[in-house]
């Protein structure tokens, strides 16, 4: 039995007799796709509780059982990439259709078009700064099969006291509006005397105590506080972008495609496919979410205040590998901050140490991925056994396809809540493996040999962001906050953003 594994924003609002149908709704989904492939038997994934029997395994000696990883440089050929063409023209199309066909899952040719509508547009202040702020729905065309209705929900705000177009970091999460909209001084005058005149018909009696004190108003207009202090390393990551004259766009996951198996008939990926199970190379959520954040940029790139060339992306735990996925395979977006994204983001599949290829293939976590990629965690099938050595390509090949772009990784530590079921090892691996193709592309990486078994990981707080791929290790929890303060000015440096205005 699958226990959907969904998030706690998903989970909100819902009776348990909903969690149940949604349960059985993804066990039938996954039953189905296990169908489709000839699998008989899955292997458990361990447990992140490090009491029980099945628990994961932590013991570096033998966290790799195929340590050699595909190498990145190496065509299907066996013939070795030289030049910056041959990586553009064969190599990374070849990871791309290795990726898209056993990770991720492809793109569908044919999707229902999105058209944007602005919802609210306010004005407001946060903290010092002056905003101004939209909520916005991006509506997709579902006339090719009317009962799936995909409504994208995102936030927009941006900084009104910089000149020239600014650029944006979308951030996967809840959007909400950065403050209570708030009337003009002279719309509060005119909402204050229709009060009063309402109180005064309910109680005549008010009538004396308004002449009395002719200057009260019952509803007093907040005023900006114009000393707030400006905001810190502790202050929420969107606060410090805009005091660096950046804008931000929160964009929910969930409005594109739900968390979950039994939401792969509706969202985006049902719509698109009428309502039915998937094929085994269909795109999976991660890539769902990558395609919302796609359509996103798409109504950035025509509002003339932003600068549509330096757009980022970022997320954290499952949304670290979205914004990961979404950096990869859309080349539009210029940078990205990836937080704890662990297995299916940045650490490396075929690793086992904590969370495992198989978490993410028997367990509610499989949506994520495309159907094909259960094949890495079948014990008995039509095909034979495979594990994760089997994958024909890893995650430093997923960083690689971010390249020469900007790619800032980042985690926290284990002992305030960024579990070493994330493996942050796997991850510092990968990116000195990837680090290959930045360095084919004329860019900098992390500064270090490309020898992913011999370079030890740094400790804790050592910032390796001299490069255009970046890595730091906070010594916060599961958050990429405490990396914000190096983020934005590494990231606005290499972008060649400077503030301009107050």
């Amino acid at each position: 039995m699958i226990i959907s594994n969904m998030n706690a924003s998903a989970q909100l609002g819902l009776t348990l007799a909903q969690r149940d149908s949604i349960n059985k709704l993804t066990q039938r989904d996954y039953e189905n796709m296990k169908q489709q492939l000839g699998i008989l038997t899955m292997r458990p994934g361990p447990s992140g509780n490090e009491q029980a029997a099945n628990h994961a395994n932590y013991e570096e000696s033998i966290a790799d059982p195929c340590p050699i990883l595909p190498d990145i440089l190496t065509l299907n050929s066996g013939d070795k990439v030289k030049t910056i063409q041959e990586w553009n023209a064969i190599r990374k199309p070849e990871l791309i259709t290795a990726f898209e066909s056993e990770v991720y899952g492809r793109i569908p040719k044919l999707i229902p078009s999105v058209k944007w509508t602005v919802d609210i547009t306010d004005r407001e202040w946060v903290g010092r700064i002056p905003v101004i702020a939209k909520k916005l729905t991006g509506h997709v065309d579902n006339t090719s099969f009317p009962s799936v209705q995909v409504n994208i929900s995102m936030v927009l705000v941006l900084p009104t006291n910089v000149t020239g177009p600014v650029p944006i970091l979308i951030m996967f999460g809840r959007p909400q509006l950065p403050a209570p909209g708030q009337p003009s001084a002279e719309h509060y005058d005119m909402i204050n005397n229709a009060l009063k005149d309402l109180l005064v018909k309910s109680k005549p009696e008010l009538q004396s105590i308004f002449d009395q004190y002719p200057a009260y108003q019952p509803l007093v207009r907040n005023v900006p506080n114009f000393f707030a202090p400006l905001p810190t390393a502790e202050s929420p990551g969107p606060e410090q972008l805009l005091a660096a004259g950046w804008g931000y766009c929160t964009l929910d996951p969930g409005s594109i495609q739900e968390d979950h198996g039994a939401g792969l008939t509706k969202g985006i990926i049902g719509l698109v496919n009428k309502g039915q199970y998937r094929k085994p190379d269909d795109w999976g959520a991660l890539r769902a979410w990558a395609w919302g954040a796609a359509r996103a940029l798409d109504y950035l790139e025509r509002d003339a205040a932003i600068d549509a060339k330096k757009v980022g992306i970022e997320g954290v735990s499952r949304y670290g590998k979205a914004a990961l996925v979404t950096l990869a395979f859309e080349p539009r977006f210029a940078v990205g901050l990836i937080g704890s994204s662990g297995k299916g983001g940045a650490t490396l599949h075929r690793r086992v140490f904590g969370e495992s290829v198989e978490n993410l293939t028997g367990s509610g976590e499989y949506h994520w991925m495309c159907g094909n990629y259960l094949k890495y965690g079948a014990e008995t099938s039509s095909f034979g056994r495979k594990t994760g050595c089997n994958l024909p390509v890893d995650s430093h090949e997923l960083i690689a396809l971010c390249a020469p772009r900007l790619c800032f990784i980042s985690y926290g530590i284990p002992e305030k809540g960024d579990a070493k079921w994330l493996d942050q090892k796997g991850s510092y691996k990968s990116a000195i493996a990837a680090g290959a193709v930045y360095k084919l592309l004329g860019s900098k990486d992390l500064g270090l040999t490309n020898d992913y078994n011999t370079e030890s990981m740094p400790k804790m707080l050592t910032s390796l962001i001299d490069g255009d791929l970046a890595w730091r290790q906070h010594d916060g929890g599961h958050t990429d906050q405490p990396n914000y303060i190096y983020f934005i000015p590494w990231a606005s440096k290499k972008l060649g953003y400077e503030k301009k205005g107050n």
